[in-house]
């Protein structure tokens, strides 16, 4: 049966600037990185990029080892594009990155040259598209000169691939760095795309203000804990859920004192009329400077729940602090080492 969009999905989207650039992007955006791949069902996945399509969600995020396997979810997503969203390419910002581990050998992984732009090549005919809207360097790399990897960020730009770039889990002092050597090129670095959550709170030291004086806008990933900040764990791990299967949340995450803190947070969402993964994006975005908040979906389900977190962004000063008290530094942040050691 031919897609046809739902002609009021912009009616009560509320769109934010990304920082001081002229592009806007829902507050709540779609991030295939779990359920998109090659072993998912693509009728769910199909299902649900139509289904946030129809909700105002313009802003569709990929990378290049996105699956499993990798390159499954930008081939996956491509088949969308093709078969219900070609139609409205102009209406939407795709991204994707390259840093992590993609392909065997020395020019697989990192942030050189040939290594992003060879990737961008690949991403591109995987997804079957001219460009992308955002290209990210999607870590830093301690071999590789941040000169290169700016530099080939721009010649993306250049190239017509990208009309966007951004970067990915770079501390505050990188990111500086960064937003200097891409205004030599011409290029202006659009967004940062940190993880963030009530359970991981480092942008909080120094990122945000940061990128809010260069004037560039943040993407906030894993807002949920990687499902961390949900009813899912409150009672034990269930079988098939992330952590049970060992995969990039393990199960050692979910200790008793962050368990803890989940159920008490839980109960404060309660007490709001939300649940908990809508009170914990809605906290990401009551900061003004968080552009968007990156979500993951298994199901049509749990997307809607997460997208309805919207109907409800405010916050007492007595919620805030009360939330305060149980959004504790989780030890959750597996990103860190990319980050600060750039390995």
């Amino acid at each position: 049966m031919t897609y046809i969009a739902d002609a009021k999905r912009y009616e009560n989207q509320q769109f934010r600037r990304c920082g001081k650039s002229g592009i806007v992007l829902p507050p709540v955006s779609l991030g295939l990185w779990q359920n998109f791949g090659g072993v998912d069902s693509f009728e769910n996945a199909r299902a649900m990029c139509r289904r946030a399509f129809d909700r105002g969600v313009t802003h569709f995020d990929l990378a290049n080892n996105y699956g499993p396997p990798y390159g499954s979810a930008e081939e996956n997503f491509g088949l969308i594009l093709q078969k219900d969203l070609r139609p409205h390419r102009n209406e939407l910002i795709i991204s994707t990155k390259a840093g992590w581990d993609m392909w065997p050998g020395p020019y697989g992984i990192g942030g050189s040259r040939k290594y992003l732009l060879a990737s961008l090549d690949e991403s591109l005919r995987r997804m079957g598209l001219d460009y992308v809207d955002i290209f990210y360097s999607h870590r830093p790399w301690k071999d590789a000169p941040l000169e290169e990897t700016m530099g080939a960020l721009a010649h993306a730009v250049r190239q017509g691939k990208a009309l966007y770039v951004g970067i990915s889990s770079y501390n505050a002092e990188r990111t500086r760095e960064a937003a200097k050597i891409l205004r030599s090129e011409g290029v202006p670095l659009l967004i940062h795309q940190p993880s963030y959550s009530m359970l991981n709170r480092w942008i909080e030291k120094g990122l945000l203000s940061t990128l809010e004086e260069l004037g560039v806008g943040c993407i906030a990933f894993s807002p949920l804990a990687q499902g961390m900040l949900s009813d899912k764990y409150l009672k034990g791990i269930p079988e098939g859920s992330r952590a049970s299967q060992q995969g990039s949340l393990n199960k050692n995450l979910l200790s008793e004192e962050n368990l803890t803190y989940i159920r008490a947070l839980n109960e404060m969402a309660k007490s709001r009329g939300q649940s908990l993964a809508q009170m914990a994006i809605a906290w990401v975005l009551r900061d003004q400077r968080v552009t968007s908040a990156l979500i993951g979906a298994r199901t049509v389900e749990q997307l809607d729940n997460s997208l309805d977190a919207v109907k409800k962004l405010g916050f007492s000063a007595e919620e805030l602090n009360k939330i305060d008290q149980y959004a504790k530094d989780g030890n959750i942040d597996i990103w860190r080492n990319a980050r600060e050691h750039m390995n």
